[in-house]
């Protein structure tokens, strides 16, 4: 299912300065999204992390165990590039997330601080309550909503690896019929990891999601049938998995990796 057809820059004169003086998205045409995953590749710098959150941003996406598209401070320039992109909508998603590889290091801590506050007002209702009937009562609430927490993430959340973490959260927040956005999935993830995320994102695909994805990993633009879109190429340019710098680069690195090692240390 394709929520989001495509994206465009409005006609308004556009400003100077960051993010504007990226040159893929200072000439950024009509991007049209032509399956239901799509990469925006490129090299660091290339503008896709920006342009991947001012979608975020323009299409008011939550995000997970960070400060609100809206009120983040990080996101200042996107959300000004934002305001000079034109969304057009084939369809109303159920939910949309837009998730950062950072961000589940946040919800942790966030779900941990929960529990936490949890522990310290059941104490506080045992020093402040008297009647034991009201006292069951508050500490009845309390324990049921730790027993969710604990229930969904775990006693200790920040007992898994950030990989492990990653997936857990990722699997617990896409539900079918959804449009996630996810900048660099990858960089807490191992291989190993990286193909668990692409069978999730296959299942997710059959329930009717939409995935735009920026990522640096030719593991998971492997994805059958995925949109690559190389933000390195001006205009915009749609690649195949084998064009990708990063595939490439990779092919030759591991044909000889002595040999390429030492050529580069030698130059």
């Amino acid at each position: 299912m394709i929520y989001l057809h495509s994206i465009c820059l409005n006609e308004e004169e556009l400003p100077q300065g960051f993010p504007f003086n990226i040159p893929c998205i200072r000439s950024l045409e009509e991007m049209v999204f032509k399956s239901p995953v799509t990469f925006f590749v490129g090299e660091n710098g290339s503008g896709k992390s920006t342009l991947l959150e001012a979608i975020a941003c323009g299409l008011q996406t939550p995000a997970i165990g960070s400060a609100d598209v809206s009120q983040d401070d990080t996101l200042e320039s996107q959300r000004m590039l934002a305001q000079h992109l034109k969304f057009n909508r084939k369809g109303i998603p159920r939910v949309k997330l837009f998730f950062r590889a950072e961000d589940s290091f946040g919800f942790t801590l966030k779900i941990k601080n929960m529990l936490q506050d949890l522990s310290g007002m059941e104490k506080e209702f045992e020093e402040d309550i008297k009647g034991s009937y009201g006292l069951n009562l508050a500490k009845g609430v309390v324990r049921g909503q730790a027993q969710l927490l604990q229930n969904k993430y775990g006693e200790n959340p920040d007992g898994r690896s950030h990989g492990e973490s990653f997936i857990h959260f990722f699997q617990e927040r896409v539900h079918p019929k959804g449009l996630y956005l996810l900048d660099e999935p990858e960089t807490p993830l191992s291989p190993i990891h990286q193909l668990t995320l692409l069978a999730i994102i296959k299942e997710k695909i059959d329930e009717g999601c939409q995935f735009l994805i920026a990522t640096h990993s030719p593991m998971l633009m492997a994805f059958p049938g995925a949109q690559i879109l190389s933000l390195d190429q001006n205009p915009i340019r749609q690649l195949e998995w084998e064009e990708v710098e990063h595939v490439r680069l990779m092919k030759r690195f591991f044909q000889d990796p002595k040999n390429y090692l030492r050529r580069l240390f030698d130059s």
